[in-house]
């Protein structure tokens, strides 16, 4: 699948207004980049597609720094290393890497992670075992604190963080209510062992969550925003925490939203139900959780308790169309890119 010859990269070549399009990107052809003293040169097989990549096509402050123009777009990938030079690594190692939209990348050795492909597939790296498993099991331990019988409600819920989500919930003995976009998704739910899954695509998607919530909800695990939470907000419980890792909704958005003003709201539901509501980005709990998070949600994924679904995408030159279906909901589980040939497989 891969071109040995020369590179193929992604830059970003311009910033969206709005909805991103094709021409935000470029596709180039370039030189196979040569390896300094203590790097490894990288043959990307999966990268991976997230919502957060969205922001980093802006030109605004936020938690990191934005993608320059005319640089590589960023990303998580699964590589191997086909040269070395350090002696950590050898060629033939599969690794967790980060060199972005492209088919080769040059990394230093002590900044990737050696896979080992017979304790899961390596395509979980950037998955249920990578940033999004850690995301939904940090998010929701950390912050949500589900209890036994309490209710738990996640939106985007087929995806890659909120299906673990309402996986873990259930594993912690809470009641798990999944919010999806269609009937596949929510059959897929269904499927997962979710207590209830509801389609935020229906006309009757508001009276469907208060028929599912009866007792109110204890933790909402927010990634979308927009018609979702105007729903969730009044179900809320009194000290309901809400972790919040993402609102895709409003990514695309160019100026406000149109209406009142409703931010008086909120906050008047904060203190009077006392609810705890507090952003994250999963990096700050990896000291005090990545080691459980990595052994616990492996013994689960044995165990046949967490189930997870990959929505793979063939060539690199797809990936600016299907990072734009994922920004849509078309995406079905973890959207990957397969840039080249898994030795794995």
């Amino acid at each position: 699948m891969t071109d040995t010859t020369q590179n193929t990269r992604i830059l970003l070549a311009s910033r969206p207004h709005g909805e991103p399009t094709a021409d935000n990107f470029h596709i180039e052809r370039a030189p196979l980049p040569e390896p300094a003293d203590g790097e490894v040169l990288l043959r990307t097989i999966y990268l991976s597609l997230d919502p957060y990549m969205r922001g980093r096509m802006n030109d605004a402050k936020s938690y990191a720094a934005p993608v320059e123009l005319g640089s590589v777009m960023e990303g998580g990938t699964v590589s191997e290393v086909v040269e070395s030079r350090d002696d950590s690594l050898e060629v033939g190692d599969l690794v967790l890497s980060h060199v972005g939209w492209q088919a080769y990348g040059v990394q230093p050795a002590r900044h990737v992670r050696k896979l080992d492909p017979a304790r899961a597939p390596i395509s979980t790296a950037v998955g249920v075992l990578g940033m999004p498993g850690f995301t939904a099991y940090a998010g929701l331990l950390e912050i949500g604190r589900p209890q036994p019988g309490e209710t738990v409600v996640v939106a985007a819920a087929a995806g890659p963080v909120g299906s673990a989500v309402g996986q873990i919930a259930r594993i912690k003995g809470a009641r798990a209510v999944g919010i999806a976009g269609g009937p596949d998704k929510v059959a897929w739910l269904e499927e997962l062992g979710f207590d209830v899954a509801l389609d935020h695509r229906s006309p009757t998607f508001r009276a469907d969550l208060e028929a599912a919530v009866p007792d109110g909800i204890d933790v909402y695990f927010e990634n979308v925003g927009g018609h979702v939470w105007d729903a969730v907000l009044p179900r809320l419980n009194t000290y309901a925490r809400v972790p919040v890792c993402g609102l895709v909704a409003h990514y695309n958005e160019t100026e406000p939203p149109a209406g009142p003003d409703r931010s008086s709201r909120l906050m008047a539901a904060i203190l009077t139900k006392s609810i705890t509501l507090r952003g994250f980005i999963q990096h700050e709990f990896v000291k005090a959780r990545y080691r459980s998070f990595q052994e616990e949600v492996s013994s689960w994924i044995g165990d046949g308790s967490l189930r997870y679904r990959e929505d793979i995408v063939e060539g690199l030159d797809n990936a600016p169309d299907a990072f734009f279906g994922l920004l849509t909901g078309k995406s079905f589980g973890k959207l990957l890119v397969q840039v080249g040939t898994d030795p794995t497989r």
